[in-house]
């Protein structure tokens, strides 16, 4: 569990940043060349090569060189491992906020019969 913690951060981490997550939402679409990930944004190509490493490193995509061409592709596994740890949260704070409303509600109806 704690390595999965750590696979998890490292794709937060990844995703916090809007340029990585442009590069997710293109990917979604299809495979594509570096250079056109790259031409919506006003980056060095070495800086942004830096971004694709970040994705790579946390497993959200993976890329093949063909011929001179490196091809990026989407790898939706870390993306679903995401998900399911907001699932687990918003779980957590949707029981919670019903406590919360059901002993407002008890302490309004107390408050109530209190006059």
């Amino acid at each position: 569990m704690p390595n999965q913690l750590a696979d998890l951060d490292e794709v937060f981490q990844a995703l916090a940043h809007p340029a990585r997550r442009h590069v997710v939402r293109r990917l979604s679409t299809g495979t594509a060349a570096v250079s056109e990930l790259a031409e919506p944004f006003d980056m060095a190509l070495p800086s942004f090569l830096q971004h694709l490493e970040v994705l790579e490193h946390c497993g959200l995509v993976d890329s093949e060189k063909v011929g001179r061409v490196r091809r990026y592709r989407l790898t939706p596994e870390p993306l679903r491992v995401a998900r399911g740890w907001l699932q687990e949260q918003q779980a957590v704070w949707e029981r919670r906020l019903d406590q919360l409303d059901d002993y407002l509600l008890d302490l309004k109806r107390q408050q109530e019969n209190d006059r």
